[in-house]
């Protein structure tokens, strides 16, 4: 995987947990931080902000670490991967995460089509 797909796929995973972190636990007490990104054992110029609830938080650094482990060159999709890195509870949590994040995304971009 080349720095700036990993940088991408991070970001990604971010927003969808985000998104879900800010619907799904609103009352709960949220940590800023920010996640300076390394991968293959270098510091890349790119950092991420986020403040999430402990929960999504665990979610995030878990997933993070599994992307930059992935042996894979070129990654494929988490659940075509003939090798899954993810524990199977892990794998349903961040699935659930990803499809209400693009499910919410995707209803953005509509709202901001009609309300203009």
């Amino acid at each position: 995987m080349t720095k700036e797909k990993f940088i991408i796929d991070s970001s990604t995973v971010l927003k969808f947990i985000q998104i879900y972190c800010d619907d799904k636990h609103k009352d709960a007490t949220k940590l800023y931080e920010t996640l300076q990104l390394n991968y293959l054992n270098e510091n890349l110029d790119e950092k991420l902000e986020y403040h999430l609830c402990s929960t999504c938080k665990e979610t995030f650094v878990y997933s993070y670490q599994r992307l930059k482990e992935c042996p894979h060159d070129e990654k494929p999709r988490c659940r075509k991967c003939p090798n899954p890195c993810y524990e199977k509870t892990q794998w349903k949590k961040l699935a659930t995460i990803m499809r209400y994040g693009g499910i919410q995304l995707g209803l953005n971009k509509i709202k901001k089509i009609f309300i203009k």
